[in-house]
């Protein structure tokens, strides 16, 4: 059995030693409160059991529900809002009925077993909530927050007893107070389950993340559009982005990553829908690693004070912005090739022109799976770069 079950059982079990025990408890003082609540646990009794079937229910798939039937969790939710509606219904019957609430007998040991009550009700709705939250059941979550409000009920019943036996007639206006809490729960778990069964997004902080995890990737440029849904407790997700790519089979593979980044660090995902799509871009731009001097081509990569940038317009060729950056890993001691090309992959570099061979190297990887082109060449000075890229020139050599 899974989690989801073994507390929805467990919840079966509590319930029904509530029911025997309040029973009990009215036969002994003959309250009356105490039969009607009794009644009341024996709905907890049906809406846990019917939380149990919905859980089995919603992992099931089929061709008629090839996104298997997670909302049964959620459709048991809003039953469920209904029955803690009609608990309230109940307490309000209880208590302003003809004659209100009296006890006849045994008031002491009515007194201890409504504090019993409590006790295992309070405990076991932080129990059953916690463990909802953990595993994302709406339906978990649901029945605990229905099992808090036998607890309200006995506190309320608790009250009445001290109350009359005071002669202190408080029970009514207390009753209503935790009535009006009650329906402010239900109202809280019909809403979050119609959200859900009308399809509405999922929360704002989910879709931040997904976003932070997608532009996380350096080859990502932009989140174009992103969506989101509930299932129960499972996630659809949808994206659009736009790659510093071009080809297809790279950006696939970006694709895969940022779907298995985003499932490992969001609980309960169970579909991504990633569209990718590359960047239609006006202009290019180049990079060199240049010496200290910062006129001449570095015969090196990772360790070069500075690189050079240049931005060129694709259809005639025009310089548009030049650029002197130094190499903020210059002085690192290990890895610095590969923290450089990823820099530059951030920087939207789109080639880079390096007097130094880089093939079967990391760089080369790095550079590579990002679509930057790279390109040897055995010029000497900045301007020469410059004079070959002007004249459309710049070649592999």
């Amino acid at each position: 059995m899974e989690t989801s079950e073994k507390v929805a059982l467990f919840s079966i079990l509590v319930n029904v030693f509530l029911v025997i025990f309040k029973y009990v408890l009215a036969k002994i003082s003959g309250s009356l409160a105490l039969v009607a609540d009794a009644v009341h646990s024996l709905s907890d009794v049906i809406s846990s059991g019917a939380i149990l079937i919905g859980i089995k229910i919603s992992k099931r798939r089929s061709s008629s529900f090839p996104y298997g039937l997670y909302k049964v969790e959620n459709l048991i939710s809003l039953v469920v809002a209904f029955l803690i509606l009609g608990a309230g219904f109940e307490i309000v019957k209880q208590t302003f009925s003809k004659g209100g609430v009296t006890y006849l007998r045994q008031i002491p040991i009515a007194i201890i077993g409504v504090c019993v009550t409590i006790i295992i009700t309070y405990l076991f709705s932080r129990y059953e909530y916690k463990k909802g939250k953990q595993i994302g059941s709406p339906s978990i979550i649901a029945d605990a927050q229905h099992i808090k409000t036998d607890m309200l009920s006995s506190l309320a019943i608790l009250i009445g007893l001290f109350t009359e036996s005071l002669g202190i007639g408080l029970d009514k206006f207390v009753a209503l107070i935790i009535v009006l809490f009650i329906g402010k729960v239900a109202l809280e778990i019909l809403i979050d389950s119609i959200k859900v069964l009308l399809e509405a997004s999922v929360d704002f902080a989910t879709l931040d993340k997904v976003k932070s995890i997608a532009l996380s990737e350096p080859r990502v440029a932009e989140v174009k559009n992103i969506l989101g849904r509930s299932s129960g407790k499972y996630k659809f997700i949808e994206l659009v982005i736009a790659l510093k790519v071009h080809d297809l089979k790279t950006a696939h593979s970006i694709s895969e990553q940022i779907e298995q980044k985003i499932k490992q660090q969001i609980p309960h995902v169970d579909h991504i829908l990633i569209h990718y799509e590359p960047i239609s871009k006006d202009v290019l731009i180049y990079t060199v690693p240049i010496d200290e001097n910062q006129i001449d081509i570095s015969d090196h990569f990772g360790d070069v004070p500075y690189f050079y940038f240049i931005t060129l317009r694709k259809k005639d060729n025009r310089i548009l912005e030049e650029k002197i950056i130094s190499n903020p890993y210059a002085q690192e001691k290990k890895g610095r090739g590969i923290k450089v090309s990823e820099w530059l992959i951030k920087n939207g570099v789109d080639v880079v022109i390096t007097r130094q061979r880089l093939e079967g190297r990391g760089p080369f990887y790095v550079l590579s799976d990002a679509d930057i082109e790279i390109i040897p060449t055995q010029y000497k000075t900045i301007k020469e770069i410059k004079q070959a890229l002007a004249k459309g020139s710049l070649e592999a050599e």
